[in-house]
Order: structure tokens, then C-alpha cells, then sequence
């Protein structure tokens, strides 16, 4: 059977690949007029008959069958099958989205779509299409690991390391399911209220797979997890816009790509500060996937802890980052403790005992903070019974204004607000963008009467309930030209606040803007990204530039829209402001996803306990609610419902600024400078360390010294030439000073049957045909 299985993997690779081919241009299941879209299927089909190509060369003997060889046996069809479950999982997420209406209407437009009328319909073209290839990948992966065990362990080792049989023939399966752990561990599909306790492990399978594979393959593998994790946390994200999902994947991708090679560098350089390593550099990567245009804070670290109050109280000290530390150091020991355990018969006592050291201070820590927060929660139950109360009504509709009859919508809004009326509310808030028509512009235009009409009837109501009301609606600014006609509208996202009376207050225009989907500032920069958004409908606002603080009789308030309460700096902007209640509109409904909303809520909550400030949210559906300046969730309603929520919200006489409040975002950045230092002390050490020997081992017995003979006896003395100097033997050089992972050093005094051994050439055809 020598080489037959090669030839047969690539007699797979082949025959799948034309099945493949055939599916796509010649059978009834074909695609109709092939488009750029598809290119991301054209090319995993063309990469697996290049990789078919090469087996069948290989197993012909064309090609030098060494060691470089089988790892890629071993590697390519991780590659493979990662990007085609990638591939797979995006295509199913569209085909489950097949029919919304809003993409329908984006079909039948002429727009750059090509999706079947029926979900059902397209769910069976993405497993015809695309399933072959993932289910050929991890046959193969399997069938690898199974048949050719000893050639993987040794492949996948490097030349100066034993053989590992956990960690890295199965790095691909660690980190998939390093992905799906902190995928369930937050609120998910699997668990709305998310697995807190898997927060606390989730990552340890890809510390593990980082901190023992090659570099190169470290980097594959750190991409992976970003793409998958990304991908699974946010699938929702494909019922939002064509184009969301995709560009969020994709600027993950970027980041882990240029991220994991930096923390792998650091890794390797860093020799007792290891568990540290990390939890640092993962740190700081989620403090820069939440800054820029491009900022997206979600599913942070901390979040899978949103519901242990205790822990999370030291959010007011160090923001959402101080929380997130905590889980990724404890994550960091445990990987540590294990990695040393399988490591034991190359790592010193030592080393073992330094990550057994690392683990229980770890556990320290973790217990430092949770009796800190227990303490902080105590006093505050005592210290916050004195303050004013303001009732607050929350109307949720559970309907989408982008979609749904606009005086429909108003009806609804009407009829749950007098339900409301009853409980006598100080403030009655409604979504963002509750009520569409923009009330600036129809209350005196009257060129659509629809609109002129549904907005004077909005403003006779709310006159009429005799208390305040809070809406999101559009606001817009215009541009005259010299002769004083309209050149130029810009449209914002806003919320409006009207007093007792009917007397428009004050406007809030939003300012963190979705990128690519509701905003785009590269427009001259990058004029095609700009059409291909557009060619997607992508409708843009504009970007507002105040912080409003809103004015009430009984308590002053900043309404962050949407996803803006996901942003820690920027919330606490209004609380710098002045705000002393944060009141978050949304409108979750779009997503037709409770996974969505809770997520939401959660990241949301954080804004609470950072500034010690009450958060109350409304949406048009999502998860309509009120929390307490601890975190604590004090009521909810359910999502997709028509429903109302009467909030009685405390706002204490005496509301200090918290040290995240006056400081922002330190933790973090200081995180990076402790990174750098750990890493340039590393470093400069490294360089002024001189070469030390190393004694051979003990278990190898030195050869018997000579014993000199004694002196003869004395001669007489006669002249006689002098005698020659004694040569003195030439010591021998010390022996070279190998380094293991700890920056411990390596026995070098090696048996000479051992030394000869590692000569030889190895028969790597042998070892995989065996």
C-alpha cells in the first residue's frame, strides 16, 4: 500500500472538485450568470484542484516527500476546511434571511443580489453548493489524524520538541472550539441569558494552541478564532444590511491578522511574565476594535460576566477593560498550568511550580475583586435611600419604522402611551425612530399631505397628554445657495424632547454612526467603496457634533441612539456633560433576533456601573428595560411584544464622578505600555544575558579519569639534555547552551548514540506510508 494514501486523498480532492464544478455551471442547480459574488466559491474550488494536483505528484514520487512536505499534508486541509465552513456558514446566514421583505424589495429593484424568492429554496443550494467541500476537508482532516497519527505528531512538531499528541495535531478543532465556548459563554443562540461560567475557559483551548505551535501556523490559527468567533457572535448582523456582516468579518480578520504575529512575538520573547502575555495583548486588542470609524465593542470579555454583580463593580475603577483583565488572566493560568503539565517532560520542576504560582495568584485576584464588589454593593444598598424618584413610561411598539404604515405605527404608539397615563409619568419615552415623518420640516410644508397631516397630529396629542414626551424622529440641516434656495439637506438621527406644554426643548443628533452602513466619511478618499454601498442601500445620515444633555424638571438625561450605548468613552462624555440618567433609545426590531437585543442590553449595562449612573432603555422591540447604577437589571418586558414598562428610577442627591469617569480609558492604554515594558525588558536581557554552560547530565557517566603512574625512582644526576615542556591538553569548549519555551536551558551533553541518531536522515516516506 506504499503511497496509496496520498493518491487517494487526491483522487478525492479531484472528484469533488468536479462535482463541485459541476453543480455550479452545468447542472440544474447551477448559478445564473456568474458575478463577482461568487468569486470567494471559484476560488475554494480552484485551490482544491490545485491541492489534488499536488498530492498526485507526490504520491508519483515527482515530488521530495521530507519533512517541510508532510506538515503540509497535515496543514492544507486545515486551510481548506476553515475557509470552506467560513464560506458555508456565510451562505447560510444570507439563505436564512432569503426572504425578508426589505432584501425581497432590494431583489426585484435591479440591486446586486441574487438570492431565491423561497429561504428554504436557497438553504438547499448552499449545502448542494458549498457542504461538499467543508464535509471533503474534514474527512481528510480526520482521516489524516487517524491513519497517520506518528507522521502528524512528528510534523507538526518543532525539530528541538517531544512529540505532542493534544495539543497540536488537533490545533484546528482547540481553536473552533476556543470559538464556540466565548460564543455561548455571552448571550447566544444556544442560551439568551449566555454560560457566565465558560467565560472562564473559553479562550484557554487557543492560549494552549498559541503558545505551542509554529509561528506562522500561531498566526493562521489566531485569524481563525477572530473570524469565527466574530462571525457566530454577530450571524444576526445579516438581517441588518446586505453588506454588514461581511464588512464586520472582514475588518476582524484584518485585526487578528495583524494582531496575533505581535503576540506571538511577544510570547516568545517573554520568559517568567508569560501568563501575562495574552490577557495584555488581547486587552488591547479589544480596546482597539472599539476606538475610530471603525469602533465595534461587542462581545467583549467582560460581557460574559455581565450577571455576576460582585466582579463587574470594577468597572467604576477601570471601565468594562478592568472586568475583561480579570476573565483573560484566569483564563491565561489555567492555559499556563495545563500547557506545563503536558509539557512535563521537557519543562523543569520548576517551571511547573512557577504556573502552579500563577494560578493561585490568579485566583487571588479574582477573589480580590469579587469581595471589593461585594463591599461596594453592601454600602450601596444603605447609601441610596436617599435621592427623588422620576417615573419614567416606556412605550415599545414592536414593529419596524422603517417598514411598517407610518400612521400605523402612530396609533400603536398612541394607544400604549394612555395606557400609561394612568400611572401619571413624568417622562414618556418612545424609541428611536418611533415616529418617521420629520417633524421639523412637515409642521409647516405642506407639499405631502400625508406627512403635513400625521405630524400635526402628533404635536395636537402630545400637547394634549399635559407631560413630557420623548421621541426619536429624523432632524435635518439645510444649505442655501447665494440666490436662497435649497443647494444642499443633510439628515440626522435624532431624538426630540418636548415639555408639558408641546414646546419643542431640545434636539440630540446621533454621532457614532454604524460605518459603511449609515456612514461613510471616505467618500472623496474612496469614490468606488462609496457606489458599492450605495449600489447595497446603504442610506447615509449625518454625524452630529454636541453632546445635548436634555433638561427636566426633575432630572437631566442623554439619550444615546442605538448601538451608541455600546461605547464606554464616548457615554461617558454626557456624564462629563452633566447627564445624570442615561436613557438609550433603540430600535432592535430589525434584527428579528433576541440573541441581538440581549447582547445589546448587556453592553449596555456596563455604562451603569462605569459611571455610577441609572441606565433606562426603549426600543421599538428589543429588550425595553431599567438598571441601577450597579448593574443590576430591575425590569425587563419581552421582546417582539406590544408592551409598556412604568420605571420609578432613583437619581441620588449625591452623584460623584466615578475614577472611569474622570480618567476614561487609562486601563487599557496603560495595559499596552506594561506590555511593551515586559516585552523590552525581555529584550535588553536577552542581549546582556552571557552564554552560560551547561553541565552535562548526571545520569550520563563520565569517563574514568587516568590514574598517573608514581614517580620513579631518582636517577643520578647527569647532564643530560633538558627535558621537553609537557604538552598540555587543549580544554575542551563548553558545550553550546540550548534554550527551552521557559528560558530554561537544555541538557547539552548528549550520549553518542543519541548524537548519531539525530544525524540520520529521516525517511519521512517511510514514517507516512507506515
Amino acid at each position: 500500500m506504499t503511497r496509496s494514501p496520498t493518491r487517494v486523498i487526491a483522487g478525492f480532492y479531484l472528484a469533488v472538485a468536479l462535482a463541485a464544478t459541476y453543480i455550479l455551471l452545468g447542472s440544474p442547480l447551477a448559478i445564473d450568470g456568474i458575478g463577482w459574488a461568487d468569486a470567494p466559491l471559484i476560488v475554494l474550488i480552484a485551490l482544491h484542484y490545485v491541492w489534488g494536483i499536488v498530492l498526485v505528484f507526490s504520491s508519483s514520487g515527482s515530488l521530495p516527500f521530507r519533512r517541510s512536505f508532510v506538515r503540509r499534508l497535515v496543514f492544507v486541509p486545515e486551510v481548506l476546511g476553515a475557509f470552506a465552513l467560513l464560506l458555508f456558514l456565510f451562505s447560510y446566514i444570507f439563505a436564512l434571511n432569503a426572504n425578508m421583505d426589505y432584501v425581497q424589495r432590494f431583489i426585484a429593484a435591479g440591486g446586486n443580489l441574487r438570492l431565491a424568492l423561497d429561504t428554504r429554496v436557497e438553504r438547499l443550494l448552499v449545502w448542494a453548493r458549498v457542504f461538499p467541500l467543508v464535509a471533503l476537508n474534514l474527512g481528510v482532516y480526520l482521516l489524516v489524524r487517524v491513519s497517520r497519527y506518528r507522521a502528524v505528531r512528528e510534523a507538526c512538531r518543532p525539530s528541538h520538541e517531544p512529540r505532542d499528541a493534544i495539543v497540536r495535531p488537533w490545533s484546528l478543532v482547540l481553536v473552533l472550539l476556543s470559538s464556540f465556548l466565548i460564543t455561548i459563554a455571552q448571550p447566544s443562540f444556544v442560551s439568551l441569558d449566555g454560560i457566565a461560567m465558560l467565560g472562564w475557559i473559553g479562550f484557554v483551548p487557543l492560549f494552549l494552541v498559541l503558545r505551542s505551535v509554529r509561528f506562522g501556523h500561531g498566526v493562521f490559527y489566531g485569524i481563525v478564532f477572530g473570524v469565527f468567533s466574530t462571525l457566530l457572535t454577530s450571524y444576526w448582523l445579516g438581517t441588518f444590511n446586505l453588506v454588514s456582516l461581511a464588512i464586520t468579518v472582514l475588518f476582524f480578520l484584518i485585526y487578528y491578522a495583524l494582531f496575533t504575529p505581535v503576540a506571538l512575538l511577544a510570547y516568545r520573547l517573554v520568559g517568567r511574565a508569560r501568563p501575562l502575555v495574552f490577557p495584555l495583548a488581547f486587552l488591547v486588542l479589544e480596546y482597539l476594535r472599539s476606538i475610530g470609524f471603525l469602533g465595534y465593542p461587542w462581545a467583549l470579555a467582560a460581557h460574559t460576566q455581565y450577571a455576576v454583580l460582585p466582579l463587574i463593580q470594577i468597572a467604576a475603577l477601570t471601565g468594562v477593560w478592568g472586568v475583561s483583565f480579570v476573565v483573560l488572566l484566569a483564563n491565561s493560568a489555567i492555559a499556563e498550568f495545563i500547557g506545563a503539565q503536558i509539557d512535563r517532560r521537557r519543562a523543569a520542576t520548576g517551571t511547573v511550580r512557577s504556573r502552579f504560582g500563577w494560578l493561585v495568584a490568579t485566583a487571588g485576584v479574582v477573589g480580590a475583586v469579587i469581595l471589593y464588589g461585594t463591599v461596594v454593593i453592601a454600602v450601596a444598598d444603605v447609601s441610596q435611600a436617599s435621592g427623588r424618584s422620576v417615573r419614567i413610561a416606556q412605550i415599545q411598539q414592536s414593529n419596524d419604522p422603517r417598514k411598517s404604515d407610518y400612521e400605523q405605527t402612530f396609533a400603536t404608539l398612541r394607544r400604549l402611551t394612555d395606557e400609561t397615563m394612568a400611572s401619571s409619568p413624568d417622562l414618556v419615552t418612545w424609541s428611536e425612530t418611533a415616529f418617521v415623518p420629520n417633524i421639523r420640516h412637515w409642521t409647516t410644508n405642506t407639499s405631502v399631505r400625508r406627512f403635513h397631516v400625521l405630524v400635526r397630529s402628533f404635536l395636537d396629542y402630545q400637547r394634549s397628554l399635559g407631560t413630557w414626551l420623548l421621541t426619536g424622529n429624523d432632524d435635518y440641516e439645510v444649505e442655501l445657495d447665494e440666490r436662497g434656495a435649497e443647494a444642499d439637506r443633510t439628515n440626522y438621527n435624532s431624538t426630540v424632547l418636548f415639555d408639558d406644554r408641546g414646546v419643542r426643548r431640545a434636539t440630540y443628533r446621533k454621532i457614532r454612526l454604524v460605518p459603511f452602513t449609515e456612514h461613510f466619511p471616505y467618500r472623496d478618499q474612496l469614490p468606488w467603496v462609496y457606489d458599492l454601498l450605495k449600489e447595497f442601500d446603504v442610506y447615509f445620515w449625518g454625524q452630529g457634533t454636541e453632546m445635548t444633555v436634555f433638561e427636566h424638571p426633575l432630572v437631566r438625561f442623554s439619550t444615546p441612539i442605538c448601538y451608541e450605548d455600546v461605547f464606554p468613552n464616548f457615554v461617558r462624555g454626557f456624564v462629563l456633560a452633566g447627564a445624570e440618567l442615561l436613557l438609550n433609545v433603540s430600535n432592535d426590531y430589525w434584527s428579528l433576533a433576541e440573541v441581538q437585543a440581549k447582547q445589546h442590553f448587556v453592553a449596555g449595562l456596563f455604562r451603569a456601573v462605569e459611571n455610577r449612573r441609572p441606565v433606562v432603555r426603549t426600543t421599538a422591540s428589543g429588550l425595553t428595560g431599567s438598571i441601577d447604577p450597579y448593574g443590576r437589571i430591575l425590569a425587563t418586558i419581552p421582546q417582539f411584544q406590544e408592551a409598556t414598562l412604568i420605571s420609578d428610577v432613583r437619581i441620588a442627591d449625591d452623584q460623584p464622578l466615578t475614577l472611569y469617569t474622570r480618567w476614561g480609558d487609562y486601563f487599557p492604554i496603560a495595559t499596552a505600555g506594561v506590555l511593551l515594558v515586559i516585552v523590552t525588558g525581555a529584550g535588553v536581557g536577552r542581549r546582556r544575558r552571557p552564554p552560560t554552560a551547561q553541565a552535562p547530565d548526571a545520569s550520563v557517566k563520565a569517563p574514568k579519569r587516568a590514574v598517573p603512574p608514581p614517580p620513579a625512582a631518582a636517577a643520578p644526576a647527569t647532564p643530560t639534555a633538558p627535558p621537553k615542556a609537557a604538552v598540555q591538553p587543549t580544554p575542551a569548549a563548553p558545550p553550546k547552551a540550548a534554550t527551552i519555551r521557559d528560558g530554561s536551558l537544555r541538557e547539552a551533553a548528549k550520549p553518542n548514540a543519541e548524537r548519531s541518531r539525530r544525524k540520520k536522515r529521516v525517511n519521512w516516506r517511510a514514517i507516512w506510508d507506515e
